[in-house]
């Protein structure tokens, strides 16, 4: 496992054109530098990692373009080890699960629920995993729900959020959760990334992409700008080492087109939920333009509807809007593909805790809350679709 002993976690704000252009170069000749969030627009704020043996360098880089750059955490390793905290013999949400973990926890509920409960293989990797997940039925004649976590390999939040909102589907006494759990038939997917996963747990913490070897030197595409709609068309990087790269062709992956191919066999599917970290985000399609295409208004409203009652549990505030608006633009997202090609009413993408402090490298003590909250607002999504008639 990489170790980041040392590396420094930098805050920066873009506040000109030469600074967004000097951050771009790093992100595209990244040896020594990683970014937690990617350096796009002026007047939005990034962390930066900085490697030991670079620090001198970044020093004069700060000088020279008047970056300005706060330490935000003196040493990641520390905060890699405290997500890495709270293991636990058996399965639950104190602390992070493996991929390993999810899969015989999935065969658990296969088990114990054998009449609500039956195996998913909704697409499969470069290094062969199958995609695993499970169907929660309770009748026939349900509208459907896609719910996917952690295509974005390093954001774990996502893949324990998915689960624990899975297993209150299965457990929750609350009359509002067994009303959407029992009503709709439900198609989750805990990890659509699952090379990129293991390899954040095995190998490098702060990977994203798929693990399809690109050249010599690259590894990977960006499963989130990859699928075959509006692909390439901004927010994205031709370079193959860089972690927004689209990949050489719309579906090059083979997680993104069996994953596709699978989301579109589903009948009566009025649902997609994409779940990714951080920002504190509830997006409605599209990532490519900032116009208000199809049902935006009325994805707006309940929208906004569901970040106010997410935030009546906790007081986490979630900012509404498209893709394009509110985080930056960002072509070939499935989140995207879904609404513009299978024309699916419902879709929403969130992105999880925080807003900065701790990025993707949340602390596992934040799981639960983080779960709970969520499901609050999926609640208000079904529940305000049905009152607009989408299922």
């Amino acid at each position: 496992m990489a170790r980041y002993d040392n590396y420094r976690v930098y805050k920066l704000n873009i506040e000109s054109v030469e600074q967004l252009q000097l951050l771009q170069l790093i992100e595209h000749h990244s040896d020594g530098y990683t970014f937690l969030s990617d350096p796009v627009n002026l007047n939005t704020t990034v962390k930066l990692v900085v490697a030991p043996h670079k620090a001198a360098e970044f020093g004069e880089f700060n000088q020279r373009f008047s970056l300005n750059a706060e330490v935000a955490f003196e040493n990641l390793q520390v905060l890699i080890d405290r997500q890495l905290r709270g293991r636990r013999e058996t399965f639950g949400w104190t602390a992070y699960q493996t991929l390993e973990d999810i899969y015989a926890w999935l065969d658990t509920l296969i088990e114990q629920y054998p009449d609500v409960v039956s195996p998913i293989v909704a697409g499969e990797s470069y290094e062969g995993r199958e995609i695993r997940g499970v169907k929660v039925s309770y009748k026939q004649g349900n509208p459907a729900v896609f719910m996917e976590g952690t295509i974005h390999a390093r954001e774990w939040i996502s893949a324990a959020t998915v689960t624990w909102i899975l297993n209150a589907l299965l457990t929750s006494e609350d009359l509002a959760v067994r009303n959407i759990a029992e009503n709709y038939d439900w198609y989750v997917v805990p990890v659509a990334n699952p090379d990129g996963y293991v390899y954040t747990h095995t190998t490098t913490r702060l990977w994203r992409k798929t693990r399809s070897r690109q050249n010599v030197l690259c590894y990977g595409a960006d499963p989130n700008r990859n699928w075959d709609y509006k692909f390439n068309q901004g927010g994205t990087s031709t370079i193959p080492c860089s972690d927004t790269f689209s990949g050489p062709a719309p579906f090059s992956e083979i997680e993104t087109r069996t994953l596709s191919e699978y989301i579109r066999s589903i009948p009566n599917l009025s649902t997609y939920l994409d779940f990714h970290a951080s920002g504190q985000l509830l997006m409605i399609p599209y990532g490519h333009t900032t116009e208000p295409l199809d049902n935006y208004y009325e994805l707006m409203e309940i929208g906004t509807k569901a970040a106010a009652k997410l935030q009546e549990r906790h007081g986490s505030i979630y900012k509404v809007g498209n893709i394009a608006e509110i985080i930056y633009v960002a072509s070939g997202s499935s989140l995207d593909w879904v609404k513009g090609t299978l024309k699916t009413p419902l879709t929403f993408a969130y992105e999880l805790r925080d807003t900065g402090e701790y990025g993707f490298l949340l602390p596992p003590e934040q799981i639960i809350p983080t779960a709970e909250e969520t499901l609050d607002s999926v609640i208000v999504i079904l529940e305000e679709g049905k009152a607009m008639g989408y299922h």
